[in-house]
């Protein structure tokens, strides 16, 4: 219709004018149209001439083509090209039909204007296996779509084997998102399907049967095994009973009491406590159960461990380090049963101040399994507990001297009923059962720094700088002080060597106390037991590959336990819309305050509210809005 400056501007057949650049035409005819006869008419003309090229094209047999050009490998010009298709009479609507042809199925030829490129044959079949992965990929997508308006309907559908491949690219996609191989098919599914949310691949695989409604994605997610080969667990049936152990050259301390203290639900016990009164002091037994005995370094048990770096606890499940017939049976404390340990003996005086102490390998038998409330009422009752928790009061207030910042806030246990619903309990850590536990843990782990120190050989030492700022004086604070000094601590650093670790207010410290539950464990309980030449010790090097090697494991596992803990508080929650709590305001931010929930120990926005301003520790009435468990969201509003 018009030319300038290599832009055209055309009248299609479809009766629209478009404009395109010049080098954009892939065909020129020599037939002309005067515009004079109406524009009606010229798109009439069009169609009819569309319709006629079209069937043309028809006519071309383009693979028949490429058999016979293939081989030469040279460019063919249109000319030429409408010669051999068509040899009498060729004319403006045969090169068109040509090039109709061969733009339509562009798996023999390449094409340029007025020009074309036999492909070679391997392009062909590479072309031709992507054409053929495009319409399974179509095929896919139309059975996805269909599968969720099928489901959403109501309709019982049968799981097949393409709902099954389904599945898994749905299952793919939530999980890694953009990450994920199956992204695009995915997405392409949800967009005919009419989907607008990951959520809604969620609620379609609940629906399938293929997750339940409380699935734990993470455990996918961070790609953490639940259960343990054939051969990790043949291994585990191999390991030798621990009455092997009597009369190995093990100090035999069976004759002494010796107790666990631990919550009810525990099922593998890895630390027990003796106390004997004496003339002018007291002895403090620490035993550790010996899981290097039993796992040996390197092995596949060993390895296992090591790739899983930790048990994890959760609301809902338990997945140990080590398989359950070791870790609840054989390497665990368990009453009545013996046990080769690691033993911390500690002679403590009268005035509550360390004299001695001695590590060494053991035999111990424990002769009470208590939990922290039965502790709690024996350190009432029984000189024994009573003792440690007096002993335990003093090495904390020994650490406070020297800069320890005791940081004390509830724990919000969160477990599941029989009948799958969440419980919420508030524990008090500063029971003397808890409390005794915990300082006679971080009195083993400083004494077995100090012995590895002393024996310069290297371990998983654990430091920590001073914090940002400091809040806490002498251990004492309020529940905002606390929650807020928790804020500024600085994180742990992992080295091979000893330096001081501010938050305990220790010049030393290592965890050897949880050998069944935690890989750094049994690598620190390693090194101990080298010292007292029961195997070799690890290199400098090698505990610096470990310590890199289970960073991000560690991390993976704290990030479940904290976000399934998390999941089931706030499913807790979505049963309690309506009602009202109390709340610490804790800082203002930009258009809400940051508050925690007392009653649960949780932080959420509190949107602000025109004419009320808060500070810093304002205690407030809240009304919980709006939970969901499942997109981690939590809201409340004023009053």
């Amino acid at each position: 219709m018009e030319s300038g400056n290599q832009r055209l501007r055309l009248l299609t057949e479809h009766n629209r004018e478009v404009k395109i650049a010049a080098q954009r035409l892939s065909h020129r005819g020599k037939t002309r149209l005067e515009q004079n006869s109406g524009r009606n008419r010229m798109v009439e003309w069009l169609r009819e001439l569309s319709i006629k090229r079209n069937a043309i094209a028809g006519e071309v047999q383009v693979e028949e083509l490429w058999e016979i050009l293939n081989h030469e490998q040279a460019w063919i010009d249109l000319k030429t090209m409408t010669g051999l298709c068509f040899p009498e009479d060729a004319d403006d609507d045969h090169e068109s039909g040509v090039i109709r042809a061969l733009f339509k199925s562009r798996r023999h030829f390449k094409f340029k204007p007025d020009r074309f490129l036999p492909h070679t044959e391997a392009q062909v079949a590479a072309i031709l296996a992507m054409d053929k992965k495009a319409a399974r990929q179509e095929r896919l997508v139309a059975a996805g779509a269909e599968w969720i308006r099928s489901v959403q309907a109501g309709s019982t559908v049968e799981m097949t084997q393409c709902h099954r491949e389904l599945a898994e690219i749905f299952q793919s996609y939530y999980l890694a998102e953009k990450e994920s191989p199956h992204f695009h098919t995915a997405r392409a599914i949800m967009k005919k399907a009419g989907l607008t949310s990951p959520e809604a691949i969620f609620s379609h695989l609940v629906a399938v049967g293929v997750w339940t409604p409380d699935e734990n994605v993470d455990l996918m997610r961070y790609k953490i095994p639940t259960d343990f080969s054939p051969s990790v667990l043949e291994l585990a049936q191999s390991v030798p009973a621990a009455d092997a152990f009597i009369g190995s050259g093990r100090v035999d301390l069976t004759h002494l009491n010796t107790i666990t203290i631990d919550g009810q639900s525990t099922l593998d016990f890895d630390d027990a406590l003796s106390f004997e009164t004496r003339d002018d002091h007291f002895l403090v037994g620490i035993h550790i159960s010996d899981v290097a005995q039993y796992i040996k370094k390197g092995d596949l048990l060993d390895r296992e461990a090591r790739s899983r770096g930790s048990s994890i606890y959760m609301p809902d499940n338990r997945i140990s380090m080590a398989p359950p017939l070791l870790a609840e049976h054989r390497l665990s404390l368990k009453k009545d049963h013996i046990r080769p340990a690691i033993s911390t003996m500690v002679k403590i005086g009268l005035s509550g101040d360390i004299i001695s102490y001695d590590i060494f390998p053991s035999i111990i038998r424990v002769d009470q399994q208590l939990s922290y409330f039965e502790a709690n009422i024996s350190a009432e009752e029984g000189q024994a507990i009573a003792a440690l928790y007096d002993i335990a009061i003093r090495f904390r207030e020994t650490r406070l001297s020297q800069g320890a910042i005791q940081i004390t806030l509830p724990e919000i246990n969160v477990w599941l009923d029989d009948s799958g619903m969440p419980v919420v309990n508030r524990v008090n850590r500063e029971s003397p059962g808890r409390m005794l536990i915990a300082e006679m843990m971080i009195l083993s782990n400083w004494l077995s720094a100090r012995f590895l120190a002393e024996n310069k050989t290297p371990a998983i030492f654990r430091s920590q700088p001073k914090p940002k700022d400091r809040i806490l004086k002498n251990g004492t604070g309020t529940l905002f002080q606390n929650w807020m000094q928790r804020k500024l601590l600085n994180r742990f650093v992992l080295r091979p060597g000893p330096e001081h670790h501010c938050g305990l207010g220790l010049d030393a410290y290592v965890t050897a106390t949880s050998p069944i539950r935690k890989y750094f464990d049994l690598v620190t309980q390693r090194q101990l037991r080298a010292v007292l030449g029961l195997e070799r010790a690890y290199t400098e090097k090698e505990i610096e590959e470990i310590i890199g090697q289970l960073a991000q494991p560690m991390a993976d596992v704290g990030r479940i336990q904290f976000r399934r803990n998390r999941y089931w508080l706030l499913k807790h929650l979505e049963g309690r819309i309506g009602e009202k709590e109390e709340a610490i305001v804790l800082q203002r931010r930009r258009n809400a305050y940051a508050i925690l929930l007392k009653a649960y120990m949780i932080e959420c926005p509190l949107p602000q509210s025109s004419g009320i301003d808060l500070k810093p520790e304002d205690l407030v009435q809240v009304t919980i809005q709006h939970v969901n468990a499942r997109n981690n969201t939590l809201s409340v509003f004023m009053g």
